[in-house]
């Protein structure tokens, strides 16, 4: 298999003519498809559970606050998801993508380039997160049928924490050229340690110590805030270290239309995918709402859960994203075809794992953020019907991955959309029309995750044989 993979290496080189490919596009293009996708995955995806359990703490801490403030956190978390998928997944596979593509085809020069024209727009685009929040985030919180102390605590989180868009998209972006050049590890070393210091801060910044005051759920968010600013600084500085295949000048941050459409050419289908998970989770707690503050938060809970194991699924998609870009750049779609495969059975497997041991043991998990019984039991209905369909998540998730790093992220939207409507839509008419119960509409949310996969298969399946019949 390496001799293979050396020969074809050589004769891509031979057609592109003098080509010579820089040591972190060996390490992308060379090796064992799954020892490789697992060497690249497991540094992040550690650091995405780690994430996941600080996430985790925070929401419990917070919820020690009150029902009101755990409803508002809950109500906030679309959000704030929306901007990390967006600037981490979107906007950070259009330009792992990119930078790998550019380096598997030998051409690391505009490696750099893209790097710096990526670093440029993500500036501008957390400031446009931040202004739009300032504006109409309480708006939109009062549209979901929020009202009194827990649209108030919702505002207060989400305006704090929106105050550092900018330095949250910068550390993504730094993020994903790293690992599109080949490096991993650095962005979860860093990424680990200031989730230690983090997890360890929450208590006492939201309760406070001593004679110092707690700053209650605004402190929560200015926790994040700190360590959204400290990773953008250290991430930045590994960006322009010395020896980096993907370190920009300083007129490549201004951006170039040449380079910013090989990246939104990815990101925008990818953006618009996310809008639509989003928009989905934003219509079934608009749909939750009505049933009161108990089901808002109890839902908030346990669907914090498929959020949680999105950040496990981007561990594998991290990896998958550079190293399918790399081999798609390079011409070597069988190469394609293996990652492909061994990034949705790892999707699958871990989503399907974790949703399947929630689903039996829904009271564990609720205990961790409440004990009002009325928030666990309706959380715990959740966790009991769309648990297990939680490998259909993971499945469709590790293909869209894959789907980025060969930048062909427009057939892919049908899968998202499916979910939409048939979570969303038939959720809607159900409550509406025909007076359904929130039992029907969380198996209504499973049966949408189920579709999602099924659909993303077969997009996967007929996109990548078109490539086969071009090749």
């Amino acid at each position: 298999m390496a001799t293979r993979q050396g020969d074809m290496l050589q004769a891509v080189e031979s057609t592109q003519g003098a080509v010579t490919l820089t040591p972190q596009a060996r390490r992308l293009l060379e090796g064992p498809v799954l020892a490789t996708l697992l060497r690249m995955a497991a540094p992040t995806a550690a650091l995405m559970l780690l994430q996941s359990v600080v996430a985790a703490s925070a929401a419990a801490f917070v919820g020690r606050l009150g029902s009101d403030a755990l409803a508002g956190i809950s109500l906030s978390f679309p959000l704030v998801m929306l901007m990390t998928t967006m600037s981490a997944g979107a906007y950070g596979g259009g330009a792992a993508s990119s930078v790998a593509r550019a380096l598997g085809a030998g051409r690391s020069d505009d490696a750099a380039q893209i790097t710096g024209t990526v670093l440029g727009m993500s500036a501008i685009l957390g400031l446009v997160s931040t202004a739009v929040m300032m504006l109409f985030g309480r708006t939109f919180y009062a549209t979901l049928g929020a009202s009194g102390p827990a649209l108030e605590a919702a505002t207060r989180y989400s305006d704090v924490l929106f105050l550092a868009a900018v330095p949250f998209w910068l550390f993504n972006a730094a993020a994903s050229v790293l690992r599109g050049g080949g490096n991993a590890a650095y962005p979860a070393a860093v990424g680990a340690a200031g989730g230690v210091v983090t997890l360890a801060v929450y208590p006492l910044v939201i309760f406070g110590a001593g004679s110092v005051p707690g700053l209650g759920i605004a402190g929560a968010a200015w926790v994040v805030v700190a360590y959204d600013v400290a990773m953008a600084v250290v991430l930045l500085r590994a960006v322009w270290a010395p020896g980096s295949p993907t370190r920009p000048g300083r007129a490549a941050l201004v951006p170039r239309w040449r380079y910013a459409k090989e990246v939104l050419r990815v990101s925008v289908p990818s953006a618009v995918s996310t809008l639509l998970t989003n928009l989905t989770f934003i219509i079934l707690t608009a749909l939750v709402a009505p049933f009161g503050a108990e089901a808002i938060a109890g839902y908030g809970v346990g669907g914090r859960l498929e959020y949680l194991l999105m950040p496990l699924v981007f561990g594998v998609g991290s990896a998958l994203v550079p190293l399918v870009a790399a081999s798609d750049g390079a011409g070597n779609i069988d190469r394609v075809r293996g990652l492909t495969r061994a990034g949705a059975a790892l999707g699958a497997g871990a989503c399907g794992l974790v949703g399947s041991t929630v689903a039996l043991f829904p009271g564990t998990w609720m205990r961790l953020f409440t004990s009002d019984p009325a928030v666990a039991r309706f959380g715990g209905a959740y966790l009991v019907r769309v648990g297990p369909a939680y490998a259909f998540l993971g499945l469709g998730l590790a293909l869209y991955f894959a789907a980025q790093g060969r930048g062909r992220t427009v057939l892919p939207l049908l899968a998202t959309l499916t979910r939409l409507l048939v979570a969303g839509a038939l959720g809607t008419l159900g409550l509406g029309v025909l007076g359904w119960g929130i039992d029907t509409l969380f198996t209504l949310m499973a049966c949408g995750l189920v579709a999602y996969g099924l659909v993303m298969v077969a997009v996967m399946r007929r996109e990548l044989g078109l490539r086969v019949q071009k090749h």
